[in-house]
């Protein structure tokens, strides 16, 4: 094999990375999975988990890690967001026989349609819109935990927990959900402050489970927080489709529970991935994926 026949595609996002290894001819090789690698939240941890999962993948396919000039290396990573940011993190990753570092998003658009132009809506931890028009690339929403997200797991976790806090200092309206929150931090205010100083967007989302159970059973609070997540991925969507995307997906571990709340018009309009995001970022590192049929880009 020749420099740059082998592509690692890796999708570091916030709750997970997953990196994968295909040949020239688009066949996997290797997979490898490690916790999460959001540049946004700590860019030096996330550069350490892509160099570890990397290296687990390579280890894997029997591949020594003084043979990355072998490989092309792409990235699809929560939290980047412009050029300077691709930069820093090819500079962090030297060896490689090229380094792309893309958005997730990005990432994820291209996985979904095999390359194709198209939209693609990502309702996990984090949320964010992405499309891909003739060529062009642009991202929507996301911008992070603190001013966006809007439509995510973590967002809801925390629209929850407020509520919770509100509710517990007869600001607003309890409900069944809101006390059950408060026992997480054994019904102490100041408990959920101490915990909120040190966490993370995935942290408020390992509560959306708890939320959504609430919304599927009526709760008063529960369910309006729920109606505006799926709001604001169905707004997301829209965006997108002014843009002129002639295909939507949306994916993320908050795809599935939230798709009862989304309008009829938008739940009949989504459809299947073709690839993941992992993928997408082989891809964007000059790789190839296997042919899928006429029928899949359909479904």
């Amino acid at each position: 094999m020749t420099s740059g026949d082998l592509f690692l595609g890796v999708d570091g996002g916030a709750t997970r990375c997953r990196v994968r290894l295909r040949d020239a001819s688009g066949r996997a090789l290797a997979e490898a999975e490690g916790p999460a690698a959001n540049i946004y939240v700590d860019f030096d941890r996330a550069l350490a988990v892509v160099r570890d999962v990397t290296a687990q993948a390579l280890n894997k396919s029997k591949i020594a890690s003084t043979d990355r000039a072998r490989i092309s290396l792409g990235l699809g990573l929560a939290g980047l967001s412009t050029p300077d940011d691709a930069a820093r993190v090819a500079a962090a990753l030297p060896g490689w026989a090229k380094v792309s570092a893309v958005n997730d998003a990005i990432a994820a658009c291209l996985g979904a349609h095999g390359g194709a132009d198209g939209g693609f809506i990502i309702a996990g931890t984090g949320s964010n819109g992405a499309a891909r028009i003739k060529g062009r690339d642009t991202t929507i929403g996301g911008r992070g935990f603190l001013l966006g997200d809007d439509g995510s797991a973590a967002r809801i976790g925390a629209d929850a927990l407020r509520a919770a806090l509100r509710a517990h200092d007869g600001l607003q309206p309890g409900s069944p959900l809101t006390m059950k929150l408060m026992t997480h931090f054994s019904n102490d205010p100041l408990a959920m402050l101490h915990w909120a100083l040190t966490a993370k967007p995935s942290d408020y989302g390992a509560f959306a489970p708890e939320v959504l159970s609430a919304a599927a059973e009526g709760d008063a609070v529960g369910l309006p927080i729920v109606e505006a997540a799926a709001h604001a991925l169905a707004a997301l969507a829209a965006a997108l489709e002014r843009l002129g995307a002639p295909r939507l997906v949306m994916a993320g571990g908050l795809a599935e529970p939230i798709r009862p709340y989304l309008p009829r018009s938008l739940a009949g309009k989504l459809q299947k991935p073709l690839f993941d995001a992992v993928d997408g970022a082989i891809l964007a590192a000059g790789g190839v994926l296997p042919e899928v049929s006429p029928e899949r880009r359909l479904a």
